[in-house]
């Protein structure tokens, strides 16, 4: 090793670590050269006599960094160092490091659990919490405890928070202090405000060029904004300085031809979060963040995963800021103020926190693990585990326990999502061209929706597509073909319907190209699409959006291969629901296919316990509608104490099924709801001594001394009666109910209130005197007698005479 890098100080204390524990987690800043150094470290000091397998999260750092080990060692990479990645390898016999992608280590220990031939295992930029890194590393616990007591474990990162990973390994933690060379920040000194982001990172990529020497490396979230940007800059940077895109769906070739030093002059680099890690690009020492990162997030409420753009976290600032001061001091330009750095979140999400967890619940299955028995830096959702399961089910890959089946395992070795993986086992020979071209960019943007438009782009050329995508899905089908016996259908929408059985769409009744898809979700094309009249179609790319999915992508599919496809899914069914729109029991029997009703008839002869079940929902939405006399009954059971039953609104509906069911016969709608006699239904939950006790301290009526029976009012703070004042002559003593007056409204002979009293003789010695002065002159025909307690009760415009 010809120079020092900072990393270089802790490398004893990382072998020390290894010997006594067989563990460690190193931290160390960008720059520091731990991807490199570490691996030739552990190597020089004998730890194992196994390889050394190094994980990176993209196959660009994979082979940069092999490559710059072999160069370390004076070899050519595949000799002592190399590399394994999808679709190329540098492995030969004398091979101890081997640099790999992370999903190639899953495949080893699937294949191999105890990894034979394997000493140890470095976990390279682990902070990225990668699905395959996490999934890494907790099967590696699992088989350093029970088969490979010898396994070395090595965690490293640049900004990992690492005390919960060294809880998670039992691991010590061995810190690098400082960067090769200093790099300083440079924020803006106002917010961007309305500028387009492409033109304000132009902007800023000009005015670093002008303040600072040396080439430039320029983060972007994506390809479109990368290119976006070239084309501002084309024509404005200074002479002799060349541009070079970098992302990672360029071929290797280009991709190296980017990090390479410019032949001369200066170079400007624009990047996505693929030069973040592991990768040293000599000359940069600018580096203009625009301070967004793009991320595959699951949005559970679509069972779908969509690429969105956020703002970049501190520890992702961090690290790209480092990227200026691998070779030399450098300055970090951030197309955001230092007000604004405060507000930025600490750490990006982790995948298994954020992304789809379809083919991670694969894997374990085919491990034959839980993951709750397993041990992860942040354990996975049950509930995205179990949307998962789901799909795996439905794509044949687990049984209905949960286990994996024998299509499951041949998923598996696919290096595909387990949707395009299904439909490659399943169909025929256009089926890998299908799944190169569904796992890639759209090389028609702006197009129709209609898929087979990009089938023939594939087939044909179109000089509309973008090219370099046209031969990435040639080149991948060509490699997914390889492996692939074709037995099965060609249809391109039969193929998507394998992949996606949960995105066949129905249209719904009207204009708009509105559709119902399969798994229950709603979806509609752009207005004015070639494909909207459409019956059926299967969706091939949604925008994600959970209350109506825009559809970006997707095949015509006719009823009879849906048919033919899903056969044994297909089925008629009973339906008897209380439906929300109408207000009403539905009845009815439908053909359906998962949420899909491809026929339906009504159904005339429900059963009446299942109609009564169905208004049960309605009455849950309606709620308890009491009449007049129902409200009486519930205001006196309410003003019982315990252990009486307990009639309020929550237990009562809490317990419909219970004490209402029985007596929902023969009603249907709302509006045989509002006329129904709540009554019974609410006296019936009593029995023969409920009922009298209730009689007894809650009576419904109050007898008068004429001996009508007047309905007691319990709705207010006490008991209350109305009745004519010329009713109550001659009674002397207040009534009394449940130990409380009654409330007492006297009338006149207009039945207007005269009087309200709880202290009825009271009323007689004060106030009725008034009373009768006025009424006297009102009601000249009605008994008004002086002394109230000595006369008859009457309701007769005159007394009876003898």
């Amino acid at each position: 090793m010809s120079f020092t890098l900072p990393i270089d100080a802790v490398l004893p204390q990382v072998i020390t670590a290894l010997r006594e524990s067989g563990r460690v987690v190193l931290q160390a800043p960008p720059g520091a050269g731990k991807t490199t150094r570490v691996p030739l470290a552990m190597l020089d000091a004998a730890l194992t006599k196994g390889k050394i397998v190094m994980l990176e999260p993209r196959r660009l750092a994979a082979r940069a960094a092999a490559e710059r080990m072999a160069a370390t060692l004076g070899e050519e990479v595949g000799q002592i160092v190399g590399y394994r990645v999808r679709g190329a390898s540098a492995i030969g016999k004398t091979t101890r490091i081997e640099v790999v992608t992370e999903g190639i280590l899953t495949r080893m220990l699937q294949a191999d659990p105890d990894l034979p031939g394997v000493g140890a295992v470095i976990f390279d930029e682990f902070h990225e919490r990668s699905l395959n890194a996490d999934l890494g590393l907790a099967l590696c616990l699992e088989v350093a405890e029970a088969l490979r007591d010898d396994l070395l474990l090595v965690a490293m990162s640049a900004t990992l928070d690492a005390a919960p990973v060294a809880d998670l390994m039992a691991a010590p933690i061995v810190t690098s202090e400082g960067r090769s060379f200093p790099v300083t920040p440079q924020w803006l000194d106002k917010p961007v405000g309305n500028k387009r982001l492409e033109q304000a990172v132009a902007d800023l990529v000009l005015h670093a060029m002008a303040e600072a020497e040396g080439s430039v490396l320029v983060f972007l979230p994506g390809e479109g904004e990368i290119r976006k940007v070239e084309a501002i800059l084309r024509n404005q940077l200074p002479k002799g300085c060349t541009i070079a895109p970098l992302f990672g769906a360029m071929d290797f070739k280009a991709q190296r031809a980017a990090i390479a030093p410019a032949a001369s002059g200066r170079k400007v680099v624009l990047a996505t979060s693929i030069a973040e890690t592991s990768l040293t690009i000599e000359g940069i020492t600018i580096v203009v963040d625009a301070g967004r990162a793009r991320r595959a997030r699951f949005d559970p409420a679509s069972g779908m995963s969509r690429l969105i753009t956020e703002k970049v976290t501190r520890a992702e600032a961090t690290q790209r800021a480092g990227r200026a001061g691998r070779m030399a001091p450098g300055v970090a330009y951030k197309l955001w103020t230092k007000g604004e750095d405060g507000a930025l979140a600490a750490y990006p999400p982790a995948e298994i926190e954020a992304g789809d967890l379809t083919g991670f619940t694969l894997e374990l299955a085919l491990w034959g693990g839980q993951a709750e028995d397993m041990r992860f830096v942040t354990p996975p959702h049950e509930g995205r585990l179990a949307e998962a399961r789901r799909v795996l089910q439905m794509l044949e890959a687990l049984d209905t326990q949960g286990r994996i089946t024998a299509h499951g395992r041949a998923l598996a070795r696919l290096p595909l999502h387990p949707r395009l993986a299904h439909m490659v086992a399943r169909g025929g020979a256009r089926a890998p061209m299908l799944a190169a071209l569904l796992a890639e960019r759209d090389p028609l943007r702006g197009a129709g929706v209609d898929l087979m438009l990009r089938i023939q782009a594939i087939e044909r050329g179109n000089p509309q597509a973008h090219a370099a995508t046209l031969a990435r899905i040639r080149q991948e089908a060509k490699r997914l073909a390889r492996g692939q016996v074709a037995q099965g259908p060609e249809d391109v929408a039969i193929l998507a319907a394998l992949a996606y059985p949960d995105r066949v769409g129905l249209r719904r009744p009207g204009d708009a190209p509105r559709y119902v898809l399969s798994g229950g979700k709603g979806a509609i094309l752009p207005q004015g699409d070639a494909m909207a009249p459409a019956r059926l179609i299967v969706a091939t790319d949604l925008d994600g959006d959970p209350r109506e999915a825009r559809i970006r992508q997707a095949a015509r599919l006719e009823e009879a291969d849906l048919r033919t496809v899903f056969e044994g899914q297909i089925a008629w069914k009973d339906v008897c629901i209380w439906s929300r729109r109408d207000n009403r029991v539905l009845t009815r029997q439908q053909e359906t296919f998962g949420a899909l009703v491809l026929q339906d008839r009504n159904w005339t002869d429900a059963p009446d316990d299942q109609v009564a079940l169905a208004m049960l929902d309605g009455v849950r939405q309606l709620g308890l509608l009491p009449g007049a006399s129902a409200q009486r009954f519930l205001a006196r059971a309410r003003l019982m104490p315990a252990p009486f039953p307990d009639f309020s609104d929550a237990h009562l509906m809490a317990t419909l099924e219970g004490w209402l069911l029985p007596h929902l016969g023969g009603l249907r709608s709302a509006g045989d709801w509002k006329g129904f006699d709540l009554l019974p239904a609410l006296r019936a939950r009593l029995d023969w001594d409920q009922q009298q006790a209730l009689d007894v301290a809650a009576p419904a009526h109050f007898e008068t001394p004429l001996g009508r029976r007047i309905a007691i009012d319990y709705s207010g703070a006490q008991p209350a009666i109305a009745l004519r004042l010329q009713e109550v002559f001659g009674v002397t003593r207040h009534p009394m109910v449940a130990g409380q007056p009654v409330q007492m409204t006297l009338l006149s002979p207009a039945q207007r209130p005269v009087q309200v009293t709880t202290d009825l003789p009271g009323f007689w010695t004060s106030s009725y005197a008034d009373v009768r002065k006025d009424m006297r002159g009102q009601y000249p025909k009605h008994p008004w007698p002086e002394d109230p307690t000595q006369a008859d009760p009457t309701l007769r415009a005159k007394p009876r005479t003898k």
